[in-house]
């Protein structure tokens, strides 16, 4: 058995100086080392024993290191390979990391880089190892469980009666198929909810891995007395398995994508960072662009988990008093350095009167804030000039941001705030976005209770409005997008 306590490297390289370079570094971080110097041989030293990782050059003689690396991927799929190459292979290392290398070393590489990737991979790989032991775990929890729910269903199906069970929060938890909607239908029926006039929504599950929606809505006479109630069903099994889909989507990306997304972004930094300066500037575009698309890549994941956070109601914590000035006046502060870059006016004007303070979560307000500034930034041509102003009507705060942007055609105003449309025309094909800023603006407010507008034309600039109910308070932001 692999000692956890220790775990075990093996580096394969046919220069003497790194796998001694290596060793010593690796050792005094704790690991246990051994070493080849050809594919061959650690092969071999792979069939005696366990290894964590594996540091492996690629140009080596007798097998190469491809080679070398789709067998330990084919026998050894549990350990992780860093590739270790000069810059002459970045193709080749690329090349690798697409079947299945962790990640890439380009020689020469300095001790923190060796000790950084190590760290990383050894960390993977013991929460690899944790998550199986915990997969085990609950597959045993789960088997128990089911045995005792086919028990306990068998017994509610043989009563004669409806029967449900709830938890602490009135939650139910276990029932007789259909008896909470027998309720819920029985309660409009004879206008015994709150407002008589409005119907209710009922989610249930008659059998496992089904799901309908249940809509009552009373039906009332002149006078406004409740005659009865019509029930309409929908079947939303499809629905919630794109849900859980979406859900492992979004995990998968978080594990899986964001990470070598990193490294690989930061590997091509440092390609960058040490090119000669002769280099020719077509290689230097290419790896340029090939950053920049990466950063996207990066940008893009980050947008799609703060999304997925929002529409889990996870994203917004304990709302707490907000003095909107300090936060307004922090947001265009920090906002004003790329305004800057541009050239462009970023001003912030306040009433003389002291603003009522909010309830939010401030990280929450300044996402809100924030992507709709940036918006603005990004759609304002250079040189323009964005002013925001704050103000108080007696119920509600409004914030406007006011610039002389390119503004929106009206045709798409209805759907700018679904998740990855963007106004695609000769004025913006060269701004960068994910398209899921103002989804996630509108799904912040959602959660908040609040709702946003927006007002623009082309060549005048946008108005975006939000509204926040007075426990909150409103706001009101004028952009472009």
């Amino acid at each position: 058995m692999e000692n956890t306590d220790k775990p075990r490297i093996l580096v394969v390289d046919d220069d003497r100086m790194i796998r001694d370079a290596c060793e010593r570094i690796l050792k005094r971080m704790g690991h246990d080392v051994v070493k080849a110097t050809q594919g061959e041989e650690a092969l071999n030293i792979l069939k005696e024993g366990q290894f964590s990782v594996v540091l492996l050059d690629l140009m080596m003689p007798g097998i190469d290191g491809l080679k070398v690396l789709n067998l330990i991927r084919q026998f050894w799929p549990d350990i992780l390979v860093i590739v270790i190459t000069g810059y002459a292979t970045i193709e080749t290392a690329i090349e690798a990391m697409k079947r299945g290398a962790y990640a890439f070393i380009p020689k020469p590489f300095e001790g923190d880089q060796l000790r950084s990737i190590v760290a990383r991979a050894i960390e993977r790989k013991q929460l690899k190892e944790d998550v199986r032991r915990m997969e085990q775990e609950r597959q045993r929890t789960l088997q128990d469980l089911d045995a005792e729910k086919s028990r306990t269903r068998s017994v509610v199906l043989a009563m004669p009666d409806g029967v449900a069970v709830t938890d602490p929060n009135g939650i139910v938890v276990l029932m007789k198929p259909d008896s909470e909607l027998c309720k819920q239908v029985l309660d409009v029926s004879k206008g015994s909810l709150e407002d008589p006039s409005q119907g209710a929504s009922y989610e249930f599950s008659p059998q496992e891995e089904n799901y309908l929606l249940a809509h009552v809505t009373p039906v009332l006479s002149e006078a406004g007395e409740c005659l009865g109630a019509v029930t309409v069903l929908v079947d939303i099994t499809h629905l919630k398995l794109l849900d859980r889909i979406k859900s492992a989507f979004v995990a998968q990306v978080s594990h899986e994508l964001r990470s070598p997304l990193s490294t690989i972004q930061q590997q091509l930094a440092l390609v960058l960072s040490e090119m000669v300066a002769d280099a020719p500037e077509e290689q230097r575009n290419l790896l340029a662009r090939a950053k920049e698309k990466t950063s996207g890549l990066i940008s893009l994941i980050g947008d799609l988990l703060d999304l997925s956070r929002i529409e889990a109601g996870m994203h917004l914590k304990e709302p707490k008093p907000i003095v909107l000035e300090d936060l307004l006046r922090g947001v265009v502060d920090f906002m004003s350095i790329k305004a800057k870059s541009r050239n462009q006016s970023l001003g912030l004007d306040l009433p003389h009167e002291r603003l009522p303070r909010v309830d939010g979560d401030p990280l929450a307000l300044e996402s809100v804030f924030g992507n709709l500034i940036t918006n603005a930034i990004h759609y304002t041509p250079d040189g323009g000039e964005i002013r925001v102003t704050a103000d108080y009507d007696g119920s509600r705060i409004r914030v406007a941001v006011k610039d002389n942007g390119i503004g929106i055609e009206e045709k798409y105003l209805p759907k700018i705030f679904e998740r990855f449309f963007r106004v695609k025309n000769d004025k913006t094909r060269s701004i960068t976005g994910t398209g899921l800023g103002l989804a996630i603006v509108k799904g912040i407010l959602d959660s908040l209770g609040g709702s946003i507008t927006v007002e623009s034309k082309p060549g005048s600039g946008s108005t975006f409005t939000v509204f926040l109910p007075p426990s909150i308070s409103a706001i009101s932001l004028d952009v472009s997008c």
